[in-house]
Parts: C-alpha cells; sequence; structure tokens
C-alpha cells in the first residue's frame, strides 16, 4: 500500500514538473524582439488603413494555421504569439473597427476609449511588461498615472469623505494609515493576505493547462486548495474577510471599493479575485499613450508579418464540423452570402455563451460536456458608459490623470443590491457607484491631437432587462421611451459629476451620449450587455470549474481564449490568450514570459 502511494506521489510531481515547467513546443519569448521606438502616428487614415481593414474573400491568406474570432486583447494577443513562431492566423471581427473593448471611436471630434482605463504591473523588466513590449515590438508605450491613482468618494454632499490610493507597497499602506488612526493592524493584514492569495494564481493557470486528467486528479484529492492559498480562499467573500479585519465601515469601503473592476458586490465577490486586483495595482497604474487603439495599432503588423491578416465586418455566424465533430473553418455572412474559411484550428474569443450557444450546431449544443460547462458559468452584470466631450483643457476642467470611485455611501452590499432590484426607472435616478477617468488627461499626446478639448469616461452599471425591449430597434434609431430612459441615466449622474467637478458645468459640454448593456450587444457582442464576459462571482474561482472550462473544449480542434477561459480585463484576457497559446503551442508561456523579464534585465544590469 505505502509502495503504490509512493509510486502515485513521484508521477505526480513529474506531472507537474512537466506541465509547470515544460517546454517542447516552439517559444515566441525566445528572443527579445523590441525595435527602437518609431515616430508616433497621430493621422487618423493612417492608423484606420491597419484596424479598419474590411472583409473580403480575396483578402483570407491561403494555406492558415489558424483562424480566430474575435478581435479583442484575447483574439488579438493570441494571434501575436501564434505569429512570432511563424503561425499563419486570421482574425475575425464583426465590429467595423478591431481591437474589442480597445477599440476607440470618434465624435464630434472627440476621441473616446471604449474600455481602457488603467492597467497595472507594467514597471520596467517585469513579466507583464517585457510580455507586452514584445507582442509590439517596442512600439507601445506606457504613461504612468498621477500617484494617488484612485480617489475614493463616499457620502452625499453634506457628508462627503475622500480618501486617495497610493500606489507603492510601503506608500499605500502608509497613507491609509494616515486617513485611518488606530487601524494599523487591520491594513496590513489586509495587503499581507492579498499578497499570499495573489501569489496562488499559478495554480489556476496550471489546472488549465495540464493534462485534463491531471486537472481532476488535483481538484478531487483536494490537492488544489493546499497547493495553493488562491483557491484556499476562493470560497469566502470579499465582505466576510474584510469584515473580519475591521469594524470601521469607511475602511471597510476602501479595502473593498475597486469592485467595479470586475462587477460583483462585495458579498459576491471571491476574496481571491480582488486580491488579484489589489496587488495588481501596487505597484502603479498606467495609460497607452496615444489611447487604446494603438494596442491593437501595433499588434496587427506582427500577425501580418507572418501572413495572417485581421479583417473586420466580418461576422461569425457558424463554426464549421465535420462528421467527426471536428472543427474545420468558420462561416463569415458577406450581405447575403455565407463565405467559408478553412483551417485546422478554430479559436473562439467571443465567450463562451455566445461561441456555443450561438456558433455551435444544436446537436452540439447539447453535448453533456458543453451544457456541463455552461451550466458553471452565468452572465455577468450589463455594463453602462457615459462618454462627455468638453471644451477646455485638463488645467480648465480641473482633471488629472487620475481616477474617481464615487460612492453614495460606504454600505456598498446593500446600494448596490437596492439599485439592480430597483425600477428602472427609480434606479436610473440614484445611481450608487461611479468610476470617472479622463482619457485626454492621461495622454500626454492628446493636446496635441485635440487642442483645447476634454473627454470624460463615466462608467456603472445597469441590468440588461432594463434596456431588453429595444434590443432589436435600429441601433442609432430606438424607441423615444429608450432615449428618455437613457436621459434620465445622464442626468442624475451628470448632477454628480459636477457637484465632484465644480469646474465642469453644462455650458462646457460639447458632446454627450450613454451607451447602455444593449449598446455593448451590438458594439461588441456581449450577449447580456457584460462588459466583464462571464459572471465573476465566488462560483467563479472554484478549482472544479477551473479544470473544467479550459482553452481545450469538449470538441476537437476548437479552442476558447479571452476572459472566459481566464479573468476579465486586460491583463485577465491577455493571461487568457498566454494560457491558450501554452495549450496549442505545448509549451508554458506563463513561464516564458518570465524567464524574457529575466533575461532583459541581465543585459540591462550588464549594460549599466
Amino acid at each position: 500500500m505505502l509502495l503504490s502511494v509512493v509510486i502515485i506521489c513521484v508521477a505526480l510531481v513529474i506531472f507537474v514538473l512537466k506541465y509547470v515547467f515544460g517546454s517542447s513546443g516552439p517559444n515566441p519569448f525566445e528572443k527579445d524582439t523590441r525595435e527602437p521606438v518609431k515616430k508616433m502616428v497621430h493621422d487618423r487614415k493612417e492608423k484606420n488603413k491597419v484596424l479598419k481593414q474590411g472583409f473580403l474573400a480575396s483578402k483570407v491568406p491561403e494555406n492558415l494555421d489558424a483562424v480566430i474570432i474575435g478581435s479583442g486583447i484575447g483574439g488579438l494577443g493570441l494571434a501575436v504569439l501564434m505569429a512570432k513562431v511563424g503561425k499563419k492566423v486570421l482574425v475575425l471581427e464583426q465590429h467595423d473597427r478591431s481591437g474589442g473593448c480597445c477599440h476607440t471611436f470618434t465624435e464630434k471630434g472627440f476621441e473616446f476609449d471604449v474600455g481602457i482605463h488603467y492597467i497595472g504591473d507594467l514597471q520596467e523588466h517585469k513579466p507583464f511588461r517585457c510580455m507586452l513590449d514584445n507582442m509590439t515590438d517596442g512600439q507601445l508605450q506606457w504613461e504612468p498615472l498621477d500617484n494617488p491613482y484612485d480617489q475614493v468618494v463616499l457620502g452625499p454632499p453634506e457628508n462627503r469623505r475622500r480618501y486617495p490610493i497610493y500606489s507603492g507597497r510601503t506608500r499605500f499602506p502608509e497613507e491609509l494609515k494616515k486617513c485611518f488612526p488606530g487601524e494599523e493592524k487591520a491594513i496590513d493584514d489586509y495587503i499581507k493576505l492579498c499578497k499570499k492569495v495573489g501569489r496562488g494564481i499559478w495554480l489556476l493557470a496550471m489546472l488549465k493547462i495540464c493534462p485534463a486528467f491531471l486537472a481532476k486528479f488535483l481538484v478531487y484529492t483536494g490537492l488544489a486548495k493546499r497547493l495553493s492559498y488562491f483557491f484556499k480562499m476562493a470560497s469566502r467573500s470579499l465582505t466576510e474577510v474584510v469584515n473580519e479585519l475591521t469594524e470601521n465601515e469607511d475602511l471597510r469601503a476602501v479595502f473593498t471599493y475597486i469592485y467595479g473592476t470586475y462587477g460583483n458586490m462585495p458579498k459576491d465577490t471571491s476574496f481571491s479575485m480582488h486580491s488579484l486586483l489589489v496587488t495588481h495595482y501596487l505597484n502603479g497604474a498606467w495609460y497607452p499613450k496615444g489611447g487604446a487603439s494603438e494596442i491593437a495599432y501595433h499588434m496587427i503588423p506582427i500577425i501580418e508579418k507572418a501572413g495572417g491578416a485581421v479583417l473586420v465586418r466580418a461576422p461569425v455566424n457558424r463554426i464549421l464540423f465535420n462528421d467527426a465533430k471536428e472543427a474545420y473553418g468558420v462561416s463569415v455572412m458577406k450581405g447575403q452570402e455565407e463565405i467559408h474559411i478553412r483551417a485546422p484550428m478554430v479559436i473562439s474569443n467571443a465567450g463562451i455563451f455566445n461561441t456555443y450557444e450561438k456558433l455551435l450546431p444544436k446537436e452540439l449544443q447539447a453535448m453533456p460536456a458543453i451544457q456541463q460547462q455552461l451550466g458553471m458559468m452565468k452572465n455577468g452584470e450589463g455594463g453602462l458608459s457615459i462618454f462627455l466631450g468638453l471644451k477646455g483643457t485638463k488645467e480648465d476642467l480641473g482633471l488629472k490623470a487620475d481616477n474617481y470611485w464615487i460612492f453614495t455611501e460606504n454600505n456598498f452590499d446593500e446600494l448596490t443590491e437596492t439599485y439592480l432590484n430597483g425600477k428602472r426607472e427609480e434606479s436610473a435616478k440614484s445611481v450608487p457607484l461611479l468610476f470617472v477617468a479622463s482619457p485626454s488627461a492621461k495622454d500626454s499626446t492628446w493636446e496635441e491631437r485635440s487642442p483645447g478639448k476634454s473627454t470624460l469616461s463615466l462608467v456603472s452599471f445597469a441590468k440588461y432587462e432594463w434596456f431588453e425591449e429595444w434590443k432589436d430597434d435600429k441601433v442609432n434609431n430606438r424607441a423615444p421611451e429608450y432615449k428618455e430612459l437613457k436621459q434620465i441615466f445622464i442626468d442624475s449622474i451628470l448632477e454628480v459629476l459636477m457637484d465632484i467637478f465644480p469646474k465642469i458645468t453644462r455650458d462646457k459640454i460639447e458632446y454627450i451620449d450613454a451607451g447602455t448593456p444593449i449598446t455593448n450587444t451590438h458594439y461588441i457582442g456581449a450577449p447580456k450587455g457584460e462588459i466583464y464576459g462571464a459572471d465573476h462571482g465566488i462560483a467563479r474561482f472554484s478549482p472544479e470549474l477551473n479544470a473544467t472550462v479550459r482553452p481545450q473544449t469538449p470538441l476537437k480542434n476548437l479552442y476558447l481564449t479571452g476572459q472566459d477561459v481566464f479573468l476579465c480585463g486586460f491583463a485577465g484576457a491577455l493571461a487568457g490568450a498566454l494560457t491558450c497559446g501554452s495549450v496549442i503551442l505545448n509549451r508554458n508561456l506563463h513561464l516564458d514570459a518570465i524567464s524574457l523579464a529575466k533575461k532583459i534585465k541581465y543585459a540591462k544590469s550588464k549594460e549599466d
């Protein structure tokens, strides 16, 4: 008996070592491919030649290695990784421009970013930064936000409290302790716990990369929770953990304020998910120089250099399968015509619900393995965005390179629940959570590109069901009732905004509009208007789910990438690409990115 246990343990160690440290396939990070930074292109027509390449059958490259559905960072990032090792990849985008939530749009001379507000963990020579630098050949530049980078505002105007959130592993807790004297232990314990939990994320990646039988063994023996504190804490809610640390209601709010970046109120949030966001921004926050469209703009040429292409206005209406249930391509609608594109591998960045419920034949949707995965996931909450184009510079308007998180009070769970469960017209008059950022104030090229103008992006949540009755209306000509509801949201949010930013007055507003959940469905293909993909509640972080929902689908030659494979947001979707790439290329790309960073850091030290 003892001998059998020893043999099993040795075998397990060998498998873990192989799939954590294995490296049999080609390495996209083998060389440092950064080049000297070229002059930035500001001309919109020139950029659109890259970002808006319309689909034609004649533009489809021959002898493709893969087709990727969706040009968000999960799709584009994976295409770049594959292109780096010589793979010819076609990326198909249903919208009229590439980038997914990294795209920008222009109205009345104002350029707006859709989904990129700030990114963390981008210090020089760190793995995430080195990876992004190499995935854009060193052309994508980043600008740090101010410090403090976030401002947390709690309470009504007559009792408003402001708490600045600073970056820096020592400054972050030091500044919090100034705001909350007597709470030093709670603050230290909170940060220590976040770091400890965050370090366990490696096992989430491994469960998705290693063979399914090994992943299941780790889960059902309970080893996953023993090996990783991330999974040990995953079933505990953010509210539960924070309430054990302190009785101070405002400090509890400051510990949990960033829940808007993944879309679940604290009582429904896994502390493990939250810990990743806290550690992600510990060393600072950054914004892409030149705006979010720079990301796709510098990735697409790498895909093209390997013989691939990124084509827009290319709605995939179904994935093609043979009688053996093997994917062999996709069908794209061009007008009323179906155009079939063949490839030995189909990878979907369209999200698990779109992929399984809209792109598969009915008989394959009904497969127990497909239904099992769908049953483990649910749609995230719908997103609400308001875009303001303002007359005046950032100095004129009192705008800085930071973000504001504005709450009507500190009882986040009660506020959010009341709002989402209320009648839409009443909820629209009292939005409890508002994120405010100025893309123009964060971008040093803005004044040169748009002198005398500024922009604001305001984000909150709204239920898809509040707007669902108008989902089939023409996007630019929806019913008057829809516009009236949008206006209620806009007016109530503007009232809060102008109170916090007194230099912003109605006469400064030259453009304003709101994007609702059904807007998100139209432009980014979100089934229920969600901005973070599948729901990121506590259930999402169980070892069982993460050993089941993996890049490999139950159907041969069909893979998933992006947010729904790993985590939400820019970094999470890119990690999804890295995880999917690890499976496809048969090597651990997460480790390769770390190795690349070490090489770059060593080379830099030798130069110095």
